[in-house]
């Protein structure tokens, strides 16, 4: 006969076996393990491994890589370093000495920027002096990725900002969409009537300024500096800006204004400008808490179904009807706010300051209701991947201009409801394992603390192993379709999923004293800049518009 103290045991024990094995309570299902973060860390290193090791087998030294065809190729005569220069931050950062070695002999050995090449200003800026001048300041920051060749990174950092600079040679200080990186003149856009995008020329501040803070030359912060000027004088007062300029007479062109492409690191840049000078240049607070207001009363709108809460794009400027489409791109945007409000400080620790208002509290929610509507579009598609835009279902009222003058009703969880929301075209069903979403959960962690941001990081890192890993293990590429299963794939590595998806997944489940968002800043290709005191240079403007 079986004892009632037995059952009770067995009773118990089954119990705590359906708690550990997946039917934990809500409340509780979050709850992992510091050794569960330390795996998710060393997996995260694993798929950085196999997609550097891959490229290194068939693609050394070339700017592209095509992980399918096992085969790379160049953009200009002799290479720029694309993938290897965009990658140095995050073997450093994951202690791959090894391999970090081969790539700064490669550095030293076989780049020179010397070459009669157009290149593109802004993915130039962001991308090669941005991990030039980050491996500059985590070789001198982090033990192990110290060397005795380390100079190379600030020499050859300076050589290419002082090719860069024959871009801001324009009328206007505006610079050129391109630029020639042998005679430096500035060439304009192909496109778009020749006109500047307004996000490029608004996004190189962070590289110049710490560029001139280390070697003690000026030009580079004065040139990035006028740029924010010439935008902000041709304002006429407003916030939000339209995404194209005319490099030559410094004025905007047309009215559309977006968040995503050609409109989002403008913005990005204004709050982290006001951060890198270690809050001494109050001018870039203001003018970001302006530009937020203005985000939050004409482009917070809401879906028909769910209520989710996201950024449409306004074709006819602030004036006109909102269109419901949203870049991916758009996702970088809860990581700022959320930044932007506490200054990189934990949740509980800005709330004990004296500068803690009801206005932060409430940017802080708008943070985790757009981080959630980021996370959805991962969430509703068949591959568990984002595709590069998605469209909303939303009722006409709230197309309307200035939607955030009406009430904004409590989001729906429903995945149901989430579903009949998301609408993903053909033309923008592609993964380009872009990592907006992932830097977002990164900033929303460090922030909040809420474990939520790192098991929704850990669920599309699962996401990308299934579905953009190859099968013969060497590399990770790009898919055509994120609702077809198994989904197409591109024969495409981008440079970003080294240097900054893989990056902030590895950081999302490290410890917090790696890196602390008070002492760092990343740019808008998430490599990493300290915070600098004002010295020898400062803030040389004023606004014209006083606000």
């Amino acid at each position: 006969m079986i004892s009632r103290a037995w059952l009770s045991a067995t009773i118990l024990a089954l119990c705590c076996l359906l708690w550990r094995y997946g039917f934990r309570s809500n409340q509780d299902q979050y709850s992992s393990t510091t050794q569960d973060w330390e795996y998710r860390k060393d997996r995260v290193k694993l798929a950085f491994i196999s997609s550097w090791d891959s490229y290194s087998k068939y693609a050394w030294g070339q700017d592209q890589f095509y992980p399918i065809s096992k085969k790379g190729s160049q953009m200009s005569p002799s290479g720029l370093g694309w993938i290897v220069v965009d990658s140095l931050g995050t073997l450093m950062i994951m202690n791959l000495t090894s391999r970090l070695e081969n790539a700064r002999e490669w550095l030293s050995n076989s780049l020179s920027y010397d070459q009669d090449q157009e290149v593109n200003t802004f993915e130039t800026t962001i991308r090669m002096l941005g991990g030039l001048l980050s491996s500059h300041y985590l070789s001198t920051h982090l033990r192990d990725a110290s060397s005795p060749h380390d100079y190379v990174y600030l020499a050859q950092a300076k050589d290419l900002a002082d090719r860069l600079l024959g871009a801001y040679d324009s009328d206007s200080g505006i610079p050129y969409s391109s630029v020639n990186l042998h005679t430096r003149k500035g060439v304009h856009s192909y496109f778009d009537g020749g006109a500047s995008s307004m996000a490029e020329a608004g996004t190189l501040q962070l590289e110049m300024k710490y560029l001139s803070n280390i070697t003690k030359q000026e030009i580079y912060w004065r040139k990035a500096e006028k740029i924010i000027k010439v935008f902000d004088d041709n304002s006429m007062g407003e916030s939000l800006l339209p995404i194209y300029v005319d490099a030559d007479m410094g004025k905007f062109m047309g009215q559309e204004i977006r968040l995503g492409s050609r409109g989002d690191s403008y913005y990005e840049y204004l709050i982290k400008q006001y951060l890198q000078t270690s809050e001494q240049e109050p001018i870039y607070l203001e003018m970001w808490s302006a530009a937020l207001d203005a985000i939050q009363e004409h482009m917070v709108t809401r879906t028909a179904h769910s209520n989710l809460k996201f950024i449409p794009e306004l074709p006819q400027g602030i004036r006109g009807a909102l269109s419901p489409k949203m870049d991916h791109l758009v996702c970088f945007l809860p990581g700022s706010i959320a930044l932007g409000a506490t200054g990189g400080l934990t949740l509980p620790e800005a709330r004990r300051t004296a500068r803690w208002t009801l206005k932060k509290e409430q940017q802080i929610g708008l943070a985790k209701e757009l981080t959630k509507t980021c996370w959805g579009m991962y969430k509703i598609t068949k591959t568990g991947l984002a595709p590069e835009i998605a469209w909303f279902d939303a009722r006409d009222e709230a197309l309307l201009p200035r939607p955030g003058g009406r009430r904004l009703p409590r989001t729906d969880n429903s995945k149901a409801k989430w579903q009949k929301d998301y609408i993903v075209k053909p033309l923008d069903a592609h993964n380009l394992q872009r990592p907006e979403t992932v830097e977002s959960l990164f900033m929303m962690w460090r922030i909040t603390k809420d474990p939520i941001y790192r098991e929704w990081g850990w669920e599309i890192f699962k996401a990308f192993e299934r579905y953009a890993a190859l099968e013969d293990g060497e590399g990770y590429s790009s898919l055509d379709n994120v609702n077809q299963i198994p989904p197409p794939r591109r024969d495409n590595m981008e440079s970003f999923w080294l240097a900054e998806t893989l990056k902030y997944l590895y950081l999302l489940f490290s410890p917090t004293d790696l890196l602390p968002l008070t002492d760092v800043v990343f740019n808008t290709e998430a490599h990493v800049f300290p915070r600098i005191e004002l010295g020898q240079f400062s803030t040389g403007w004023e606004r014209k518009w006083k606000h």
